[in-house]
């Protein structure tokens, strides 16, 4: 005979685990569905606005690889070179503020808009998530040039005015502006000379060409091998590849030029995804892997953080439009 309590008792557990389930499945789709939501869940497409191969390009593919790592999805490098590195910004205009299309924000954002028509506002349509780093600028000279130092070299300027001639990578450039400053507080004349890019400008100084140029660090090699003078850099601190190379500032002039660079995205992004892709880039400026190449490209560690950088922007585009304004390189109409 059976024991009278066993099938109530049987009933009973099946009863307590059907409720458990029923109570337990509400609460695992929540969970569920915040697993497929989270961010982010699928490859985010980073854009080099340069093309593949150079030093942007290198620097941007050590971020995207070891932000991968943090992220715990792809990176992936896409390159839209072209328009002075505005093609990224550009691109982003139209793109959903989801956190999966990205870009690098090269200072030509904030200072092309006020000499051409562009598609976009760098301020308005742009989040900017976080700072990295930033290119190093110098003014070099022929090793055999009759002056040693930045103040020789002005002192010969004025008594040559208009002789002197410097290379630059094309009006309105960094370089060119650059320069164009550092003369104005000088006090000097020089003739500026544009090239295409800086393959050009190397081979016309290297072949004695031009006496001077300005420009990032494709002249490090030739300053190396001694074949060219690196006479001062344009950074607000000394750059650690040439520690005995004084800053335009060190050297009279109250003349800054850094070009800092970082990571944006569409606006109207969700703050927590920006704080997301934050944090992840700005641990990458601990890997050992990222320091290495920044300084293979002699780029300093130049961090901001989503606000500081968003407030840079404003600032850089406001400073832009009066630098050209005044060196009367505005857009027509």
């Amino acid at each position: 005979m059976s024991h009278p309590s066993s099938r109530p008792a049987n009933f009973n557990r099946r009863q307590i685990l059907s409720a458990a389930a029923a109570v337990a499945a509400p609460a695992l789709l929540p969970m569920h569905a915040f697993a497929q939501d989270k961010f982010p869940n699928r490859p985010i497409k980073l854009i080099a606005p340069w093309p593949a191969g150079g030093s942007s390009d290198g620097v941007m593919r050590a971020f995207a690889e070891s932000a991968s790592k943090t992220l715990g999805v792809p990176v992936i490098i896409e390159n839209k070179p072209g328009v002075g590195g505005t093609l990224g910004a550009a691109a982003m205009v139209g793109a959903a503020p989801d956190g999966y299309t990205l870009t690098q924000l090269p200072l030509g954002i904030y200072r092309l808009p006020h000499m051409q028509k562009m598609p976009f506002d760098p301020v308005q349509d742009i989040s900017h998530i976080v700072c990295l780093t930033g290119y190093t600028f110098g003014i070099a000279c022929t090793a055999d040039a009759p002056f040693k130092t930045l103040k020789e070299m002005v002192a010969y300027a004025k008594a040559n005015p208009g002789k002197l001639e410097y290379g630059h990578t094309g009006t309105g450039t960094t370089p060119h502006l650059a320069i164009e400053e550092f003369s104005e507080k000088a006090g000097i004349q020089l003739n500026p000379i544009p090239f295409k890019g800086s393959a050009e400008i190397m081979q016309a100084i290297l072949g004695g060409h031009i006496r001077m140029m300005s420009g990032t660090t494709e002249f490090a090699p030739h300053v190396q091998s001694g074949k060219l003078r690196l006479l001062a850099t344009l950074g607000s601190n000394r750059n650690k590849a040439f520690p005995d190379v004084p800053t335009v500032k060190e050297s009279g002039w109250d003349t800054i030029t850094e070009s800092p660079f970082g990571i944006g995205g569409p606006k109207g992004m969700d703050p927590a995804v920006v704080k997301v892709l934050h944090d992840a880039f700005k641990k990458t400026l601990d890997d050992a892997k990222v320091q290495e190449t920044l300084d293979k490209y002699f780029m300093p560690t130049v961090y901001m953080s989503t606000a500081d950088y968003t407030a840079y922007g404003d600032r850089t585009f406001k400073t832009e439009k009066a630098t050209i304004e005044r060196l009367g390189l505005t857009k027509k109409g």
